[in-house]
């Protein structure tokens, strides 16, 4: 696992140098809608096959999942590469820096591997399974806080479920003392969480690739996420709550998980 961990950090600072060349010449993207608030463009499927060709070829029978091009594993592949070449899609469009590259390495429904890098910022958060998150070769934790009084709560918004689910979740929080912020890459919010910066992270629903290695970062720096895998968590998609350990309960309720 130590070789496909540095195969990881390796290519998703070169699929950050590569996103972020197009971040900088913006101007000339082809963008492309695919539904209500998610379109993509070029730059996130030229990463997107930089990431598949540099793992496939280095490890040709392992499985990928890719937001743009989909994809999957067969039942003799040792694991599933799970990735979102830009996430926050929309930020990157309008020129706002926070948005980030997601890969994550599942194996038997365990995140054995998790990196998201935030080219902007020159952020790596890494994370193996059982051997701690680190931000930059760094070692980070979870937040202390048991209250959300302490600090800011991510929120996410997905247009697949109601509004309301949002707005609900919104009030819960505010009515027990929380504040919130959105930045448009759920990756790096819940990166976030993992190393302090975040109290916790919520959003009705999130998508396998959008999450999967920001949850293996929350876990390893002592956080708690959701199940966020139970059902068909990987293909279709979860509710997703993260957590500081001392908060667990309270993004619960926040969720309406409790």
């Amino acid at each position: 696992m130590a070789i496909r961990f540095d195969a990881a950090l390796a290519v998703a600072r070169e699929a950050g140098d590569l996103a972020l060349g197009y971040f900088r010449d913006r101007a000339t993207l082809e963008v492309e809608i695919k539904g209500a608030q998610d379109r993509a463009t070029e730059a996130d499927r030229e990463v997107e096959v930089l990431i598949r060709d540099r793992l496939l070829t280095r490890f040709p029978g392992d499985g990928f999942l890719g937001e743009e091009g989909g994809g999957g594993k067969s039942s003799e592949a040792p694991g599933l590469w799970v990735v979102d070449p830009i996430d926050g899609t929309e930020c990157f469009i309008e020129g706002i820096p926070t948005w980030s590259v997601s890969i994550a390495f599942v194996v038997d429904s365990e995140i054995e591997i998790s990196v998201v890098y935030d080219p902007n910022a020159d952020e790596m958060f890494a994370a193996r399974r059982s051997h701690g998150t680190t931000v930059n070769g760094v070692p980070v934790r979870a937040s202390a806080a048991t209250s959300f009084a302490e600090g800011l709560v991510g929120l996410g918004y997905s247009t697949r479920v109601e509004a309301r689910a949002t707005l609900e979740a919104m009030d819960r929080l505010l009515s027990d003392g929380g504040m919130f912020i959105r930045t448009g890459s759920g990756a790096l919010m819940i990166a976030y969480v993992a190393a302090g910066r975040l109290l916790a992270y919520y959003e009705a629903h999130i998508n396998s690739w959008d999450c999967l290695a920001g949850i293996g970062l929350v876990r390893e720096a002592g956080g708690w996420t959701n199940d966020f895998l139970a059902g068909d968590g990987l293909n279709s998609g979860n509710p997703l709550a993260a957590a500081a350990p001392g908060l667990e309960d309270a993004i619960k309720k926040v969720g309406g998980l409790a």
